[in-house]
């Protein structure tokens, strides 16, 4: 099986643009991820993993952040002005300078589509020779977090047409973009424009191939030198490969269960306890994932050490309670097994996808292990994209993913969008909570480390009661690459897929 699906695609591989000079080697990368867009708002990942386009800031594999175009910057003693001083002679793949007026209008273009920047306090920005002034309308000590996420990367203004939408990804990375077709494919060149070290590697191409069997196929036969996101099955396979290294680290992602909290069958807190009650988590970490350290106690990994709990009262497998909660509710069990209320059947349906490979298997256990308690689940695998349309037109009532609580490096980005007054796409739906979202606003501006702990364990703790979105397990970043790359090195937080520091090893 693993032979056809690899001679499938070679054809597909062979059909990408080969602008490439016949000597020169191209890295093949291969994710799940399509290319859905070109604007920063909704596909921005793809051109700062690629290293396309930069953000003012990075981070370091801690969440600490680092200069990105950005060289330098400093904040007021009030906490409310930043002043971040742009790299020196940088410059857009069109040969223009990247000046404070392109920063400022990325960043304003940024505030006004979705994305994280929209969450923070900004009142104003401001260009100055060589330099972008922020001012908040209160302190937010996060701001240098949240303009390392991919949807403030900076392009230059040629990149827009004149309605102000994206018409090409003119960046200021190491590598500038020599082709693409959208969804799939892309292609990048080392950037005549960067002014630090040329990377190694000249050329690299990027394919999304949403199937966990294609990815590892190609792993497997060489017809891609970097293949991320593949199933415990096939890491197993892969690290029998003589001719591949398999490299996987935890991060701060944690596989969930999205409930409505708005729909009569889950408004209730009681009713999201029994479901989580009847979930095996240590199960499906030890069947489908293969790490029993990874069943989800709460919802934030230890990885995230400032945000995991241990003093939490974990959740855990109690088949029995979720059964005894659900008759004290008035849920009866009918004839064919299905609890039922006032002659309503209790019936959810459960929405997931498959670039994840792991994640249908799971729905497959949750939809077994509910229906032991009496709760029918029908399970739909379609398209990503179908969680936040659901979410936005009402009709999502539970959802199976991942999320990443670093794509701001610091978690506090992630929680705003998605636990803060109306919920997220991604995060509480029909659920709201006054003590969460005092607790989110007092933390984005406090600096006292103690108060900000103490803050950090109130929201956990809110989630642990409250439940509007359940854990099941936490998450290892994964990553097949052909032993014919050196520097190959996996980045926790997913801000990059750091080819400017690989070479070819033979």
């Amino acid at each position: 099986m693993h032979r056809v699906l690899a001679a499938s695609l070679a054809c597909l591989l062979l059909a990408l643009p080969c602008l490439a000079a016949a000597q020169e080697r191209v890295l093949r990368v291969v994710s799940p991820w399509e290319i859905t867009s070109l604007d920063p708002s909704r596909a921005g990942y793809v051109f700062t993993r690629m290293e396309v386009a930069e953000t003012l800031t990075g981070a370091d594999d801690g969440g600490l952040p680092k200069p990105g175009l950005a060289a330098s910057w400093q904040v007021s003693g009030d906490g409310l002005v930043w002043r971040f001083v742009l790299r020196e002679g940088a410059r857009f793949h069109d040969g223009t300078a990247v000046t404070a007026e392109a920063v400022v209008g990325a960043l304003e273009r940024a505030r006004a589509n979705p994305g994280v920047l929209g969450n923070a306090p900004i009142a104003a920005l401001s260009a100055s020779p060589g330099a972008v002034e922020i001012r908040l309308s209160r302190p937010f000590v996060a701001l240098p977090a949240f303009l390392a996420h991919s949807s403030t990367q900076i392009l230059a203004p040629a990149s827009l047409d004149a309605e102000g939408r994206v018409r090409a990804v003119i960046g200021s990375g190491p590598y500038r973009i020599a082709a693409i077709e959208l969804p799939q494919r892309l292609e990048v060149a080392r950037a005549e424009t960067w002014a630090g070290t040329p990377p190694a590697i000249v050329r690299a191409s990027l394919l999304a191939a949403g199937r966990g069997e294609t990815r590892a196929a190609l792993a497997e036969s060489g017809q891609a030198d970097l293949v991320f996101t593949l199933d415990p099955a096939s890491l197993e396979r892969l690290r029998r490969n003589p001719r591949i290294t398999v490299l996987s680290v935890p991060i701060p992602r944690t596989i969930v269960v999205k409930l409505n909290a708005g729909d009569p069958l889950l408004a209730d807190t009681r009713v999201r306890r029994a479901i989580s009650d009847a979930i095996d988590r240590a199960g499906i970490a030890r069947a489908i994932l293969r790490n029993p350290e990874a069943a989800a106690t709460q919802l934030f990994p230890p990885t995230l050490a400032e945000w995991h709990v241990p003093a939490l009262a974990p959740l855990a497998h109690d088949p029995a309670a979720a059964r005894a909660s659900l008759t004290a509710l008035g849920w009866e069990p009918g004839s064919d097994g299905v609890r039922v209320r006032n002659g309503v059947p209790f019936r959810l349906s459960l929405r997931s996808f498959p670039e994840r490979p792991e994640l249908p298997p799971i729905a497959a256990a949750l939809q077994d292990q509910l229906r032991q308690v009496g709760i029918a689940v029908s399970v739909a695998i379609g398209n990503s994209s179908e969680i936040p349309a659901g979410h936005r037109d009402g009709t999502l009532q539970m959802a199976l993913f991942a999320r990443n609580f670093s794509l701001v490096p610091d978690p506090i980005g992630t929680m705003l969008a998605d636990f803060g007054p109306g919920g997220g796409d991604w995060g509480a739906m029909g659920w709201s909570s006054p003590e969460m979202a005092r607790a989110l606003d007092r933390l984005s501006a406090a600096t006292d480390p103690e108060e900000r702990a103490r803050l950090r364990g109130e929201i956990a703790a809110i989630l642990q009661a409250e439940l509007p979105v359940l854990p099941i397990a936490w998450y290892e970043h994964t990553l097949a690459a052909s032993k014919r790359l050196a520097g190959v090195s996996l980045d926790p937080l997913e801000l990059s897929y750091r080819i400017s520091a690989m070479r070819w090893a033979e």
